[in-house]
């Protein structure tokens, strides 16, 4: 299988300014096209974001421009939704000529206090509900602070004090939604990801009897680094071997073994997150044997009856559990836990079962399916190869994908034949 240099993909990462002006691109897309008709959706009309530097709210980074990289004393954006299709976007907070290109400055601190104008510019706008971002079971819909909390509460006079409402459901669809521009650019940052595991998974990087699992996983973390990303947890290697129950990360990889990765990054402030396979050819192979590729064949199987319950409106848990009664019938020993992906690795949206709860999810397992989101399909299969002496072995796959127009897309694609060493 090609792979491409380390010097090619670099290339492929772009300058930080670069970077900058597409996203700050896409964050006026959704300023102004986005977030209304969410804020309609979701029932607020008046949307209160507040972070404290170094303390920041999961939301408040995707609502800033690319040099601001933490919020700045305390930040506060609000968002007025003056009528249909309309967002008055402002800040409260220490005035920044980048965040004046997005915001409208409210505040003077040479005339009054900071919570003081908040509250006054509330009540004049008269809002019916104004939302923050607290929660009880979303925690990237639970970022307001205690203090922040009360000192917000005590400023506002009793009729606006009233009609304060949580914003859990604004803050995770603003999170979760993507736009056409995004997920064209999410393409290619899935192709990164699978470039690099296709040359980790190679003879560029793996020399068997002396490369250990623990080199590949370092080897991906540090090239992830070279060319200019960011991981986002540390990569994994999984070594599975005829007649070992466990094999240690740090033994050397020899022929003949399964082996699994798992890799994430962001880039351009979105996250990927990818799960592949590769087979060790042992001497005189000249591809892994025909139950093992079976068995990734089978993995492939599942993926497609999991996307094919994504239909809009569905909960997670219907798509979660529908998919595994289909499996059962098809005689597919299966796991599935997937999880939404975007500004965050473990992403704002719908969960679709746990690695270690494959049964009903309460509260987060409820939240429905809309458009214009993506998903890292994550999930897992186990089979007794005979090859193998009957050991269970797990084939684990992990992609990226769209669901978009009704239908889900594979970013970059996904694996259906193993990487072969």
């Amino acid at each position: 299988m090609a792979y491409c240099s380390i010097a090619d993909l670099k290339k492929r990462v772009l300058p930080w300014r670069k970077q900058a002006k597409i996203t700050d691109t896409w964050l006026r897309e959704r300023l102004e096209n986005v977030l209304p008709r969410l804020m309609e959706r979701e029932g607020i009309d008046f949307w209160v974001v507040i972070a404290r530097e170094y303390n920041e709210d999961p939301v408040v980074l995707s609502l800033m421009p690319a040099v601001m990289l933490s919020a700045r004393r305390r930040t506060i954006l609000a968002f007025h939704l003056k009528e249909k299709g309309k967002v008055e976007a402002l800040s409260f907070g220490k005035p920044d000529p980048a965040l004046n290109e997005f915001y409208n400055q409210a505040w003077d601190r040479e005339k009054e206090e900071q919570w003081e104008t908040l509250a006054g510019e509330i009540k004049e706008r008269n809002p019916a509900r104004i939302g923050l971002n607290i929660s009880d079971h979303f925690a990237l819909g639970d970022g307001l602070s205690k203090t922040q909390y009360d000192q917000f509460m005590a400023a506002l006079d009793p009729e606006s004090k009233a009609r304060v409402v949580s914003a859990e459901k604004l803050a995770i669809s603003w999170l979760e939604t993507r736009t056409p521009q995004e997920i064209i650019a999410y393409k290619g940052i899935n192709r990164i990801a699978h470039d690099i595991i296709a040359r980790a998974f190679s003879k560029a990087v793996i020399h068997p009897g002396i490369t250990t699992g623990d080199d590949v996983a370092w080897w991906m973390r540090q090239t992830i680094t070279d060319i200019g990303l960011q991981a986002w947890f540390q990569p994994t290697i999984m070594i599975q071997r005829c007649g070992q129950e466990k094999v240690k990360g740090d033994s050397p990889i020899l022929p003949g073994d399964l082996l699994h990765c798992d890799m994430g990054f962001y880039y351009l402030g979105l996250a990927t997150d990818t799960q592949q396979m590769a087979y060790v050819l042992k001497q005189g192979e000249k591809e892994p044997p025909g139950e093992i590729r079976e068995a990734l064949a089978k993995a492939n199987r599942l993926q497609d009856i999991f996307t094919g319950n994504f239909i809009e409106g569905k909960t997670g848990n219907e798509i979660f559990l529908e998919s595994l009664q289909e499996a059962k019938k098809e005689g597919i020993n299966a796991s599935i836990y997937t999880h939404p992906i975007g500004v965050h690795g473990h992403g704002a949206g719908p969960t679709m079962g746990l690695v270690d709860q494959q049964s009903f999810i309460p509260f987060n397992g409820e939240y429905p399916l809309y458009n214009d989101t993506c998903y890292a399909i994550e999930l897992n299969i186990k089979e007794k190869i005979s090859g193998w002496n009957d050991q269970e072995i797990m084939f684990a796959l992990e992609q990226t994908a769209a669901f978009t127009g009704d239908r889900v897309e594979y970013l970059a694609g996904r694996q259906v034949d193993l990487h072969c060493i």
